[in-house]
């Protein structure tokens, strides 16, 4: 047995924060700390996600933007396209210094302006149906990974019927045939929640069967039985004890799932049963430019560029995201 080590009195213990060395103060690093350091490294992923701060506030500030750079979406110049041919009459689509995208043929609406004012339907959207899949997916696979037996057989089987169920199909049919007004809510912004609806509710099992793996690793853990000996209730086990602990691979996994949703909200747009005409959209930019593009495929790429450049964005910051707080999972 050895001999504790022996201190004299009113001699003082340093902080666990910091430490002494000489004359140079050590200060201990939280895990955020280390994390964002870790993501520092990374300039792939910062640069994403400096990307998506900028897409954000370009989507906020588009009514700005547009002011001073751009013209109102749903312009009509019809003197910048060819009578004839119903294509712009300059080359690159019309792209100038009034028309930084060009025009749209046929009725010469400003590119740039609805390509901005898209972003914020796209972001919007995305984003809402993001959170509503976290909300019931971290709620479902906490429960079913912390009370296990038969509600874990239950909520499984229910992420299973999710995961089959053709989503898309489901959208085409629901979108199709809502009414003009429901839900003290009419025409785009009725449109918008059900899209985010069917987006978010039939997206959880993804986020549920992840949490639930995480919880089910948790549970086991001394700190979850040292709660459970000190009396603590179930609710307080699962708020205080394993969320703190679940927040990192939610947040991962809701980067990556935002793309996700944004593709889906373009193709729902591109079928045309997203928001409806004359709201920008992505996807109905891209459907308007198909019907042009032997024609002249400028049209397609400055929607298509945005949708691209975004994705990758938010991906390539969802993968350092991860890495930075997770270094094992490389």
């Amino acid at each position: 047995m050895s001999t504790p080590l022996e201190t004299e009195p009113g001699a003082a213990t340093a902080a666990p924060e910091s430490v002494l060395v000489g004359e140079k103060r050590i200060e201990g690093r939280s895990l955020g700390q280390i994390a964002w350091a870790r993501l520092k490294r990374d300039k792939v992923a910062l640069g994403g996600g400096f990307f998506v701060l900028f897409l954000i506030l370009v989507a906020i500030l588009a009514p700005l933007i547009v002011g001073l750079l751009g013209h109102d979406p749903n312009e009509f110049h019809q003197e910048l396209v060819d009578p004839d041919l119903q294509v712009p009459t300059a080359r690159f689509g019309g792209v100038s210094w009034d028309f930084l995208f060009g025009v749209e043929p046929v009725n010469g609406r400003d590119l740039f302006s609805r390509v901005l004012y898209g972003s914020q339907i796209s972001l919007l959207i995305a984003f809402l149906a993001t959170l509503l899949s976290v909300v019931i997916g971290t709620a479902m696979g906490v429960i079913a990974g912390f009370v296990g037996g038969a509600v874990d057989g239950l909520i499984s089987r229910l992420m299973d019927i999710f995961l089959a169920f053709p989503l898309i199909v489901f959208a085409l049919a629901l979108v199709g045939v809502i009414p003009d007004s429901a839900f003290g809510l009419h025409g785009d912004s009725l449109r918008i929640a059900v899209i985010v609806f069917i987006i978010g509710f039939f997206n959880w099992p993804y986020i549920g069967r992840i949490v639930r793996g995480q919880t089910l690793s948790l549970r086991e853990r001394e700190f979850v039985d040292a709660a459970r000996s000190l009396g603590a209730r179930t609710p307080y086990i699962l708020v205080k004890e394993l969320l703190p602990n679940l927040v990192a691979p939610i947040l991962v996994y809701a980067t990556l799932l935002i793309p996700s949703n944004i593709l889906f909200e373009a193709a729902l747009s591109y079928l045309g049963v997203g928001v409806q005409p004359p709201r920008a959209t992505w996807g109905g930019m891209l459907a308007d430019a198909a019907r042009w593009y032997q024609v002249d495929p400028w049209f397609m790429l400055p929607p298509g560029l945005a949708i691209f450049v975004t994705v990758l964005a938010f991906n390539l910051f969802g993968d350092g995201l991860r890495d930075a707080l997770d270094p094992r999972s490389r």
